[in-house]
């Protein structure tokens, strides 16, 4: 009976360690993401995806912009998987049509860069590398810092519209509450400060800012600034399709830098977030050392946009490489 027991033992040991041996081997088969992904595959991916980011922004310079924001509405809603791109269908809202996503435009460029990279490696790249790594180049095109970014990404199939509001934070939030949305994927205090250093280029539609003008202007905002920003939203209920906009930073308005930080300490922010974060006892440290020194703002940017990036990925067998950034292939 002994001798049987021992043997029944052995037995489960031998299936334990053969199954931990096969789920090794899946592992190693199935790599997540890592530097140059696409050496083998598709070696000029990366070159292709810089030099189009450079002719659109020659083109438009409003597209660096639409790429920065859209490696963070994509990549912080779970997974960084270009879910942001798919349209909406008959049974599903596109998260691009969602209120968290106003203001989001150029999608039809990615599709522009997925065409040149389709003709050079048809079938290879992901619409979620490319959404990632063009963000990077449009960061550089506006005078931010080089980010290296691993690839390896697939795209996922369907919107996470319903999860919108639970992973993005609305600009009239506490600031304790954007502390822990980003800080739920990974991002601590310094990382969040630098994130929204993003802020120092690009504008506001007045829709985002009216309430702090109308009925009566928000007693924190720098009376200086009032004047320009009233001239700018004249109206206390604005039209969402309308050009009326203000600059988030007057100043150097088309140049990532920490220029933002000086102006949201001189009561200049836009948003109700721009000033907590100003003044928040958390983030203000922070903020006040950013003001004083760029390269502290460009290593936590940098740190936080590696992270943001790599949020839960698909990877290896996972997903799909889409055939058009804006639909999920079709399964035949």
């Amino acid at each position: 009976m002994g001798g049987k027991v021992v043997m029944m033992v052995a037995m489960m040991l031998c299936l334990w360690a053969l199954s931990a041996t096969t789920e090794a081997v899946v592992t190693e088969d199935e790599p997540g993401l890592m530097m140059n992904f696409y050496s083998d595959t598709c070696p000029q991916a990366e070159d292709i995806i810089r030099e189009q980011v450079k002719l659109l922004y020659k083109r438009h310079k409003n597209t660096a912009f639409s790429w920065l924001r859209n490696i963070f509405h994509d990549c912080a809603v779970e997974s960084c998987d270009a879910s942001l791109l798919l349209d909406s269908t008959r049974r599903e809202l596109g998260e691009k049509e969602h209120d968290r996503s106003f203001g989001l435009r150029n999608f039809r460029y990615i599709e522009e860069i997925k065409e040149a990279l389709e003709r050079e490696c048809p079938g290879v790249v992901s619409c979620s590398d490319i959404l990632v790594l063009s963000a990077r180049e449009g960061i550089e095109a506006v005078g931010g810092p080089h980010i290296p970014l691993k690839t390896g990404r697939r795209d996922g199939r369907k919107s996470r519209t319903d999860m919108l509001e639970s992973y993005l934070p609305d600009h009239n939030e506490s600031i304790s509450v954007v502390l822990e949305k980003f800080k739920s994927i990974g991002i601590d205090t310094p990382g969040l400060v630098a994130l929204l250093g993003s802020h120092s280029v690009g504008r506001t539609h007045c829709v985002k800012l009216v309430h702090r003008l109308y009925p009566e202007v928000d007693p924190s905002l720098n009376p200086d600034h009032v004047p320009h920003m009233l001239h700018k939203c004249p109206d206390s209920i604005p039209d969402p399709k309308a050009v009326q906009y203000v600059r988030n930073d007057r100043g150097t308005p088309m140049v990532l830098d920490n220029n933002y930080y000086r102006n949201i300490l001189d009561n200049k922010g836009l948003l109700l977030v721009d000033h907590q974060l100003a003044h928040d006892k958390r983030t203000r440290p922070i903020v006040k050392k950013m003001a004083k020194d760029q390269a502290y703002f460009f290593k936590e940017f940098t740190r936080a946009i590696q992270i943001l990036s790599e949020n839960n990925p698909l990877t290896g067998s996972k997903g799909e490489i889409r055939k058009q950034c804006n639909l999920a292939n079709k399964i035949h």
